[in-house]
């Protein structure tokens, strides 16, 4: 599969342009053979809102308007997309990505991780499982900006036989060690495929810096943003790759499996509960 990841700024409240700028990235990466392109974080909504009632105005239930009209460009072109929104359930808002394809909303996930910055102040952290969804023979998952700080989601998404991570993100500046690093680190160890696209632009102050990324199982860069310009990337998925995590360099004397290699019974202190106050709940 050929993937594109669009590097680009997002009006903040302005719903029906941001759809049909993503509708019209989905024609020019269609024309360039991209048959899933990832979006940023909050593309169709903006991010920086200051309350939860300014947030739910610009949010909408699963499947919705937003994803029925980007259903209706996958249709058109037979292609497939990832992109950032927020997601309303009732009174509850969340900081959501979608994977949509010519049959409609595939799969959605809900931000687990949420940091004291834009519309995440008011958000409900995400209360489902890390899952995979197929499309078009690549297993596909979803994580959002600040879960690729920690490497347990793409750890989980991995054991669940994902082959492609897709992490639609808003880094601000103090992001740009995670944006350099961390998203080649965490395709290696878990040798899959990672795509992490920022978007840019200024919104209520805050200048997203880009350093959009696609790395290989083996966490090599295959494509590359190098700042705060809107571009595209795009580099090409080979799933037996992904496939493939016993890895010989030199049959019998040097062989490892970052999978099978794991010692779970050690790792039990990841999962204790702390009383450690987030950064939310200092200020409420």
């Amino acid at each position: 599969m050929k993937i594109a990841g669009v590097q680009m700024d997002v009006t903040l409240a302005d719903v029906p342009a941001n759809i049909a700028r993503m509708q019209s990235h989905l024609h020019e990466t269609h024309r360039h053979g991209a048959q899933l392109t990832i979006f940023p974080e909050c593309a169709a909504t903006g991010y920086c809102y200051e309350s939860l009632e300014e947030g739910l105005q610009y949010a909408e239930p699963l499947p919705g308007p937003i994803t029925e009209q980007m259903t209706a460009t996958c249709r058109e072109l037979g292609c497939w997309t990832v992109f950032g929104m927020l997601e309303q359930d009732g009174d509850r808002l969340f900081n959501a990505a979608v994977l949509v394809g010519p049959e409609g909303l595939i799969g959605s996930y809900r931000k687990v991780h949420l940091p004291f910055l834009g519309i995440d102040m008011f958000t409900t952290p995400g209360d489902r499982p890390f899952a995979v969804h197929e499309a078009n023979g690549v297993n596909i998952g979803m994580n959002i900006c600040y879960d690729s700080a920690f490497p347990e989601p793409s750890r989980c998404l991995a054991l669940e036989g994902v082959d492609l991570i897709a992490l639609p993100t808003n880094w601000p500046p103090g992001a740009e060690c995670v944006a350099q690093s961390a998203i080649a680190t965490r395709a290696m160890e878990n040798a899959i495929y990672y795509a992490a696209i920022n978007r840019v632009g200024n919104e209520r102050g805050f200048q997203f810096i880009g350093l959009s990324s696609i790395c290989a199982p083996n966490g090599s860069v295959l494509a590359s943003s190098l700042g705060t310009d809107e571009e595209i990337l795009y580099a090409e998925i080979d799933v037996e790759k992904s496939r493939r995590k016993h890895i010989k360099r030199v049959a019998g004397k040097h062989e490892i499996d970052r999978l099978a290699d794991r010692r779970p019974e050690m790792y039990g202190k990841i999962t204790e509960p702390h009383d450690l106050p987030t950064p939310r709940q200092k200020h409420q």
